[in-house]
């Protein structure tokens, strides 16, 4: 089945597609497969009691193609594209800085997991270790763990296949490192129904409250707390601080600076403060920004 999927945000303002997809590293881990020569997205989802993978590419003009969809399918890809979220008024802001205007014609939008505790998990394993290394942690709790589509494609596993791994599975397979415990702890409190991730998505939930559950989860420090917050949860407030973020920003602005000094650089954005600084920063993944 083909449908597609409007490009329109919460507050009737355009995505882009494109950047929607190079948004951030994580959003390209499996079971998320993008590929930026053709801009399309391939990800397996769950579906009913199985799953199934679909294929999201560039349209007619303001909307996107997707393949193998149904209903559930479709609902899944419109919360990950965060297409029932506003981001008007960072627009509005952007508008009125030169250096951030070109994103005001749809970049910004976040590309999410399904579920809170997808992206807390993937996000856990960026910390401390190369890219290729959280590659291998993320690939291996997929192709191992995850619901296998007829593609051959498999989902992302649920917290109760990942709590019921071994130990030698997450030691000699994933790889993972000091994670194993953090992983496998935070699958079993999620399983068992200790612990409600999704319910951070509560759009009444204060931001300092999000940021304190995140960091009372095992494995989760400030720089995994404010990714958590930009890239799945929609509150932008905070910057993403870390061995990449800092050099990168050092380069565009000619001189080192500290971390107090880049916050306020980004004080007037306010609550999409955190956002503005990420974009100015990852202007150049997407060609012909202007």
């Amino acid at each position: 089945m083909i449908a597609e999927l409007p490009l329109v945000g919460g507050g009737g303002e355009p995505v882009d597609l494109r950047r929607t997809l190079a948004s951030h590293g994580v959003a390209s881990l499996p079971p998320s497969y993008i590929d930026e020569d053709t801009w399309t997205l391939e990800v397996t989802l769950p579906s009913g009691r199985g799953a199934r993978t679909v294929r999201v590419s560039e349209g007619r003009p303001g909307y996107a193609r997707v393949e193998a969809a149904t209903s559930s399918l479709l609902a899944q890809l419109r919360h990950m594209f965060r297409l029932d979220e506003d981001l008007s008024a960072f627009y509005a802001l952007a508008r009125e800085d030169p250096q951030l205007s070109w994103a005001a014609v749809g970049a910004g939008r976040m590309l999410r997991s399904p579920t809170v505790f997808e992206d807390v998990v993937k996000t856990i394993c960026t910390t401390n270790c190369s890219w290729g290394g959280t590659v291998r942690m993320v690939t291996a709790l997929v192709d191992h763990l995850g619901i296998a589509a007829r593609t051959r494609r498999r989902t992302f596993p649920r917290p109760a296949a990942m709590a019921e791994a071994g130990e030698d599975f997450y030691r000699d397979v994933a790889r993972a490192g000091y994670r194993s415990a953090y992983l496998r702890t935070l699958a079993e409190q999620v399983a068992s129904g200790e612990l409600d991730l999704e319910a951070l998505n509560d759009p009444e939930l204060p931001v300092g409250e999000i940021e304190a559950r995140l960091l009372a989860l095992p494995g989760v420090g400030p720089y995994a707390a404010a990714h958590v917050m930009l890239t799945s949860l929609g509150r932008y407030s905070r910057l993403v601080l870390d061995s990449w973020t800092r050099p990168t920003y050092a380069k565009l602005a000619g001189r080192k600076a500290g971390d107090r000094t880049i916050e306020r650089k980004f004080r007037r954005y306010g609550d999409f403060a955190g956002l503005a600084f990420w974009l100015l920063l990852t202007k150049g993944w997407v060609p012909d920004a202007e």
